[in-house]
């Protein structure tokens, strides 16, 4: 039986190649954490987590301590005997720690997205199992080779619009991109910004905003049809997370809404359904307690017939793509928008190999070949770039980049 003997924890701060802002938050690097574990046949995997405060009420710091003092510890001397024991494991975990861990209403599906990809990809690499090659407990069918459909990967547009975007949306019509979602600020003129895309792009592009919860309940009844007028397809989070009661009445006047900050975990999902508060949810593997959790959230919002838009967080390296790459083409052609595989299009350097960003058109990059997530990662940009550090357990070489 495998087990896990060395844990590393890392702050990282992975600079951006320009700045990216919204209504709710604007960086300049990733914010991030990375987590490095050792089995005691010598395999090593990663994982990734970004916590947002606005998100899922976990700031970096705190998650790092929650993981160093509290989850870590725990999963030293932790074994598996298979593959599919590691999954039933992360699925009765629903996307956070073991309830004799840590209290289930703690703030925490972040912190625990990087223990989710970090065992998946250890364990598969001490099975020696390709992750891309088959599907996560509870998928109901295997991960196909082929992507699905005609689903291509979307552009985000930073909420500086006017400062220096005609530039990329010219790019982006010339290299094919036809589906792009616009972040709009608080004090902007969000009508016009619209018009602005939908100049640049042509009509055929598809348009979504996405206001961070940004608006009031009257704001967004009076833009939702202007914004129509522009073809835009839906709108993401108008109103305050907890504001369910506004989101439904919205929902109910027509206006296709999208939750996303309203929705993390298990709970926060049924709230949404209850309330018929939205027509779609934005699954993010980042926010909803990884890759096992964002695949149950995922088919439950699907069963409740709610449009499923697989996102990322901003400044996501490659492992967090290759995750959401798997939760794709497990959901097939049950997705009806995907944001992602920005690589080294938004971050100045990715530690993580092969490179995972979209191609012409939003076509996805190929699939890593090779056990666990099939990535390789140079710790020497993780040590560059990290702020905190803790270790557990074994000391890790500094030159392993985690092949079985």
């Amino acid at each position: 039986m495998p087990r896990i003997v060395g844990i590393e924890l890392f702050e990282l701060d992975l600079p951006f190649r320009h700045a990216f802002r919204h209504a709710a938050a604007a960086r300049t690097a990733s914010e991030s954490l990375f987590l490095r574990c050792l089995s005691d046949g010598g395999q090593i995997g990663y994982g990734e987590a970004l916590p947002r405060a606005y998100v899922t009420g976990e700031t970096r710091d705190g998650a790092f301590d929650l993981l160093a003092q509290r989850i870590l510890p725990r999963l030293l001397g932790t074994g598996f005997d298979s593959l599919e024991e590691l999954e039933d494991f992360l699925a009765r975990c629903d996307g956070k720690a073991p309830e004799a861990w840590i209290d289930s209403r703690t703030p925490q599906t972040a912190a625990w997205c990087a223990v989710d990809l970090c065992l998946l990809d250890t364990f598969g690499r001490a099975f020696g199992t390709e992750l891309g090659r088959r599907a996560p407990v509870g998928a109901g069918a295997a991960a196909s080779d082929a992507w699905p459909g005609a689903l291509r990967y979307s552009l985000v547009l930073s909420g500086d619009l006017r400062r220096r975007q005609l530039a990329t949306l010219l790019a982006a019509r010339l290299y094919g991109i036809r589906d792009v979602k616009v972040k709009l600020m608080p004090d902007g003129n969000s009508v016009a910004d619209v018009r602005f895309v939908r100049r640049a792009l042509g009509r055929r592009a598809r348009i979504r905003v996405d206001a961070n919860m940004s608006w009031s309940y009257d704001q967004a009844r009076r833009m939702a049809p202007l914004l129509g007028q522009y073809g835009v397809e839906s709108v993401e989070q108008p109103l305050p997370a907890t504001d369910l009661d506004g989101l439904a009445r919205l929902t109910a006047a027509g206006v296709p809404v999208i939750a996303d900050e309203s929705f993390h975990d298990a709970v926060s999902l049924e709230r949404l359904i209850a309330a018929r508060a939205c027509t779609g949810v934005n699954v993010r593997i980042a926010k909803c307690g990884g890759l096992v959790a964002s695949l149950a959230r995922a088919r439950r919002a699907q069963a409740a017939g709610l449009a499923i838009q697989v996102g990322c967080q901003v400044g996501e390296t490659s492992q967090l793509s290759a995750a959401q790459m798997i939760l794709v083409r497990v959901l097939g052609p049950g997705v009806s928008h995907l944001e992602g595989c920005y690589g080294e299009r938004l971050l100045a350097v990715d530690p993580v190999r092969p490179p995972l960003q979209f191609g012409r058109g939003g076509r996805a990059p190929a699939t890593p070949a090779g056990p666990g997530f099939g990535t390789e990662v140079d710790m020497s940009i993780v040590r560059r770039h990290c702020g905190r550090r803790a270790s557990l357990g074994s000391v890790m070489s500094e030159g392993a980049r985690g092949r079985a």
